[in-house]
């Protein structure tokens, strides 16, 4: 005699071969009859950029914000002893972290770019009222290396694509910080590669002697990749912009002053080596002086700084000063406050920590 199955295994059993025999959908979601059986072949993934940000709140704090407000990330990166990673939101879906933003001729890169949230303090207010900006642990990079690496892989951003908040929002942005280690990034293949030193030191003296203006700053840091305009005077956006990129590549003096060694390094990312290998001879050839511009009428004195909101503790505690890595700059070097023009008055350090702005600042 024949037994046959029971009614709930036979249809497990229907399931696990329908399952071993999947294809391409027959309807959408939705329920909508399709035909997925072709391929084309004109595609890549709708992301372009991976932006990192630090969160200026405990891990507690950070997730309240990003999880219950009008702000978000795709990851947020914890800051316990071993950091965990939290999917906040779908890679499939936008996040609302970049808010204003650009790079290149991409602009408002919530649409175009997975973002990362590192649970961090940012910086303490100096007993001068500078910024001291405090270091990574060591652990919080290890954990973000591989989850950076990941993304990348699988959704073919470019190497230059990698950004943090600061550059792609430098009007009211500076995160991650001078402390973000960006050159064991290039030094790891994950972003471009660093500067050549060799031949920023070829090309510094000759824009030591032969200074540039501000058109000439301006052209080269849009070449770069920042939205700044080309106003022929170096302006608070100028200064903000310069800050920015000295964050990056020169994080021991990120005053947003024009100098040689800015020059040089701007010159180094923008032009590609040449075939005589005479770099100093291509900027001595670049003219040091741009067509004037119009004068722009000068501009309004910056809104006063909103006193800094005391830090949480981070654990683990974090020296201002590691022995291998300097905390931050001297006070001198120290960026003015930023206030967001929202009409709120808020710094660009919201005191409840993230970015946390009347829905404008990180919103699509």
């Amino acid at each position: 005699m024949t037994r046959r199955p029971a009614p709930a295994l036979a249809a497990l059993l229907l399931a696990l071969l329908a399952g071993c025999a999947s294809g391409p959908p027959t309807a959408t979601e939705g329920g909508v009859p399709i035909d997925a059986t072709r391929t084309a072949k004109g595609q890549d993934s709708r992301v372009l950029f991976l932006v990192i940000h630090y969160t200026v709140a405990d891990f507690a704090l950070s997730m309240k914000i990003l999880t219950e407000k009008e702000v978000s990330a795709h990851y947020l990166l914890s800051d316990e002893p071993q950091p965990r990673i939290f999917r906040l939101v779908d890679e499939s879906r936008r996040a609302w972290h970049s808010g204003a933003s650009a790079w290149g001729d991409n602009k408002r890169l919530n649409s175009s770019s997975i973002g990362i949230e590192i649970v961090h303090p940012g910086y303490i207010q100096g007993p001068n009222g500078q910024r001291l900006f405090l270091p990574f642990p060591k652990a919080q990079i290890d954990a973000l290396i591989p989850l950076v690496q990941d993304i990348v892989k699988r959704h073919q951003i470019r190497p230059e694509r990698i950004l943090g908040h600061g550059e792609v929002s430098p009007s009211y942005k500076v995160d991650p910080g001078p402390t973000f280690p960006w050159k064991l990034f290039a030094d790891l293949g994950i972003t471009p590669p660093w500067p050549d030193a060799v031949r920023v030191a070829a090309v510094r003296p000759v824009f030591e002697a032969l200074p540039r203006d501000a058109l000439w700053f301006q052209r080269a840091l849009a070449k770069h990749g920042y939205a700044i305009e080309p106003t022929g005077v170096f302006d608070r956006q100028t200064e903000l912009v310069l800050a920015n990129f000295q964050m990056r590549y020169r994080p021991a003096d990120y005053s947003g002053k024009p100098d040689a060694e800015s020059a040089a390094l701007l010159w180094v990312l923008t032009m590609p080596p040449s075939g005589d290998g005479q770099p100093a001879a291509e900027a001595a050839a670049a003219p040091a002086a741009s067509a004037p511009a119009a004068s722009a009428p000068a501009e309004a004195e910056p809104p006063a700084a909103v006193p800094a909101a005391p830090v949480a503790p981070v654990a683990p505690a974090v020296p201002l000063a590691p022995p291998d890595r300097p905390a931050a700059a001297p006070a001198s070097h120290a960026l003015k406050a930023v206030a967001v023009d929202d009409g709120s008055g808020h710094e660009e350090r919201c005191p409840e920590g993230l970015c946390e702005l009347p829905a404008l600042a990180c919103r699509p």
